[in-house]
Parts: structure tokens; C-alpha cells; sequence
């Protein structure tokens, strides 16, 4: 690469979409750039989705040792963190190095460039010293980076976020976790579970507030009965150095004190970092606007978290499926963000899909909902320790099809895969009603939140 040049198209961002889009157009035979300033694969596989569902399948096996008095003899547990380390090192993020991914990359016909790249003009990349012309488009797939909150103090303080949390060799003896969304509750059982006495602060008035109320309220109780002290509608408004730890004042005068504070307070795209002004996009939107093809603007496509429709490694995928279609001007469906797919990989895990009750209600629909308590049905009852969850359905009366569901129980996550299709293909739920459901198992709970459903 000469420090000016060229490429049918340049890929910004090379997490989980933009990895698959620059390695599709360069398999059809596209001259591809792209581009990464960290690590190809994104935060998936290094500090997301991959690693820390290892520490949580460890953490869980941990709480189902500790369930077995009472049910299957006796038990004794004594957690380790060195092998979750070792094992998060070796077999998921190959020690935060990215070879193997430029590798495939570039068998693939493509060509990489380590560094921050930033658009200057339309079809014009800058990298360093470095100036790409994209002929047929640019693809912007630069994710989000953790959204840190402006309390005052937090600046000066060692915190960590998901990335230091995931790369931990060794583990403090207690923890304040600022944020209960999906990210926080996963991370704060998990240390918990090895022994970290941990606090979660949570400015809404329930964990998960993007979830139905009910889960947060379930979630809070499992927690409390786990240790976890959690703390809602409660605001940080200071933070500062307390000793080798840190204290965190919250609005009202209480001072919560830990070893480490870990910021999980959710995720933001920098657009003006990525220069997306110079093709005329409004660089202070929380994510980059796309139509139903991934258009961006005039040659330029977006897919992935920088998109807003949803930070899942999942829909990134889906994104990358239809822009690279769109780009090589195939036929494809255009983009249908109605039913989709959420798991937080808590215990109980929780699964999610389409709209919940409040957001049914707020766009207009005629809402009913029925729901069954896990512990109420036939499997959640003989599951017994262990079995806190639920199954609600959304459904729209006017039409008879179901709009949402949650399903929050053991394996909630995999029970949803019905009701994802339920949703996606709006299924009559005299259908889902009609159908056989096998006995006795998780999903058959679906049968009797649709019973509720009336």
C-alpha cells in the first residue's frame, strides 16, 4: 500500500459486520480495504459476547454446585479464578492477539490497514498518513465504545469497564458495579459468585430496564438472595479515591466503598470521531441513520452497533448479509428490525423479542398480555432450585398476533427461539395455541402464558 491509493470500497471498522462485509466483497472479487485500529473481530470475541459467557458458564457451575444440598446430597465449594483467566486467555481471545483474523482477512483477497480511519469527503479515507480513494462506496462498521458518565471524580479514578473486567488475572475482594443493564448484571453475579462482595447501582427503579419490570424485580430478589446488594433509583454524583479502593457518594448522602469500581452505564458510537459530517450525516445522533438497505448516504453503508439497531453481534451479521448484497446490486429483503432477538445471560437468563408492554402501549396497540411464572409450570416445578423466571406475552388484540415476549428462566434463552418466530412471521395465536407442546419442558410454559393470554 502506497501512502495515497485506492479500492472499490473501504471498510471503517472491522468488528463482527464489518469484518463479514470486507470479507464477502473481497471473495466476490471487490478490490477491499479495511481498516481496524484495534483488534479484527471487534468486541465480540475479545471482550464481549465470547469471554464473558465462559465466565459465566464457570460462575453458573459454581451456583449449581451450591444448589445441590437439599436436593442431591452435599457439597463444598471452593471457586478459583486462575483457570476462567487462563481459559478466557488461551481458547477465547488468544491473548488479545488479532493474527488469525487478518490472516483470513487477507486469504480472502483483501487488504488491511492497522490504524483509525476517518472519512474527509465522499469517497475519501483518511488513515494516518495514509489516503484511501473508495471507488463504488465506503462501509462504516466502528461499533460503540463504553459510555462513561459524567460524574464528577470518575476521570481520575482506575476504573475498569467490560474490557478490564474480562481481562482480569486476579480479582478484588469487593466491587461497586455502576449500571444494571444487561452488561453489569452479568459481570456483577459472575464476581459475586467467585466471592466478590459486589454492590450494583442502578439509576432506574429496577435492574434491566430494558426489560419488562417484572424481570428486573425477579432478577433484584435472586440477587439479594445471592449477596448482591443492589441499589435502585439511586444516582452516583461523586467519585473518589478511598485508600487502594474507591468511594462512590449517591445522591442522598450515602457512600458506598469498594475495592474496585467496574462502569457499566451503557455504550455510545463517537460519529464526529469517524467524520461522518464530511458526507453530510449529523455527527452529534447517537448512531449513524440508515434506510432499509444500510444506505447511509451517497455511497456510504453502516452496519452494526454504529447503526443503533441494536448492539448484538447478531444483528450486525444480519446487517452485513443485506449492505453487501445492496453493494454488489443483488436482490435482497430489506432490513426488519420487529422481532429482534435479545438474551442477558444472567441467572435466571433472560431472552427477549420485539416490543414490551409499555412500548406496545406507547406506539398505539391494543395491548393484552398473559404470562406464567417458571416455577408454576410443570418443569419449572420439578427444576426447584434454581427455577425464578417467567414467560410474558405481548400481543396486538386487533390482529391476534403476538408483538413480544420474555421468556426468564433456565435456559431462557433458547425458550425463546419460539417465540422469536412467533413474532417474526405474526403467527395467529390461535395457531400457537392449537399446537402440541411437549411435556415436560421449559418451553411448554408457552402454553400456559398463552392460556393467561385469554
Amino acid at each position: 500500500m502506497t501512502e495515497n491509493g485506492s479500492a472499490d470500497i473501504v471498510v471503517v471498522g472491522m468488528g463482527p459486520g464489518g469484518e463479514d462485509v470486507a470479507g464477502s466483497l473481497a471473495e466476490a472479487g471487490l478490490d477491499v480495504v479495511g481498516i481496524e485500529a484495534k483488534l479484527v473481530g471487534g468486541e465480540c470475541p475479545y471482550w464481549g459476547c465470547v469471554p464473558s459467557k465462559m465466565m459465566i458458564r464457570a460462575a453458573n457451575l459454581l451456583a449449581e454446585a451450591r444448589r445441590i444440598p437439599g436436593m442431591s446430597g452435599e457439597s463444598t465449594v471452593h471457586p478459583a479464578w486462575a483457570p476462567v483467566a487462563q481459559r478466557i486467555s488461551e481458547e477465547a481471545t488468544t491473548g488479545w492477539d488479532d493474527r488469525v483474523a487478518v490472516e483470513r482477512f487477507e486469504s480472502k483477497g483483501g487488504r488491511f490497514i492497522r490504524g483509525k480511519g476517518r472519512i474527509t469527503g465522499p469517497g475519501r479515507v483518511e488513515v494516518g498518513d495514509r489516503v484511501l480513494e473508495a471507488k463504488r462506496g465506503i462501509v462504516l462498521a466502528t461499533g460503540t465504545e463504553p459510555a462513561i458518565p459524567p460524574i464528577p471524580g470518575l476521570e481520575a479514578l482506575p476504573y475498569w469497564t467490560n474490557r478490564e473486567a474480562i481481562e482480569a488475572k486476579e480479582l478484588p475482594e469487593s466491587m461497586i458495579v455502576l449500571g444494571g443493564g444487561a452488561v453489569g448484571v452479568e459481570l456483577a453475579q459472575s464476581f459475586a459468585r467467585f466471592g466478590v462482595k459486589t454492590t450494583v447501582v442502578e439509576l432506574a427503579d429496577h435492574l434491566l430496564p430494558a426489560e419488562e419490570p417484572e424481570v428486573g424485580a425477579i432478577l433484584g430478589e435472586v440477587f439479594a438472595a445471592e449477596g448482591i446488594d443492589v441499589r435502585v433509583s439511586a444516582k452516583a454524583v461523586n467519585v473518589s479515591q478511598d485508600g487502594p479502593g474507591c468511594a462512590v457518594e449517591l445522591a442522598g448522602g450515602e457512600t458506598l466503598r469498594a475495592a474496585q469500581l467496574l462502569v457499566a452505564t451503557g455504550r455510545r458510537a463517537d460519529l464526529a470521531g469517524i467524520g461522518v459530517a464530511a458526507v453530510g450525516i449529523d455527527e452529534s445522533l447517537p448512531a449513524v441513520p440508515v434506510d432499509q438497505n444500510l444506505r447511509a448516504a451517497e455511497k456510504v453503508w453502516a452496519v452494526g452497533d454504529v447503526t443503533g439497531k441494536g448492539l448484538f453481534t447478531h444483528v450486525s451479521l444480519y446487517q452485513s448479509a443485506i449492505a453487501t448484497a445492496d453493494i454488489l446490486g443483488k436482490d435482497h429483503p430489506p432490513a426488519d428490525y420487529r422481532a429482534v432477538p435479545r438474551a442477558t445471560f444472567a441467572d435466571p437468563e433472560i431472552g427477549s423479542v420485539g416490543l414490551s408492554e409499555a412500548q406496545a402501549r406507547e406506539a398505539g396497540i391494543a395491548v393484552r398480555t398473559g404470562q406464567t411464572k417458571v416455577p408454576h409450570t410443570a418443569r419449572g416445578w420439578m427444576h426447584k432450585a434454581g427455577n425464578e423466571g417467567l414467560i410474558k406475552l405481548v400481543a396486538d388484540s386487533a390482529n391476534d398476533v403476538l408483538v413480544g415476549a420474555t421468556s426468564m428462566g433456565p435456559n431462557g434463552g433458547e425458550v425463546l427461539g419460539l417465540l422469536t418466530l412467533a413474532v417474526h412471521a405474526s403467527i395467529p395465536l390461535e395457531t400457537l395455541k392449537g399446537m402440541i407442546y411437549a411435556f415436560p419442558t421449559f418451553h411448554g410454559g408457552v402454553e400456559d402464558a398463552l392460556r393467561d393470554l385469554g
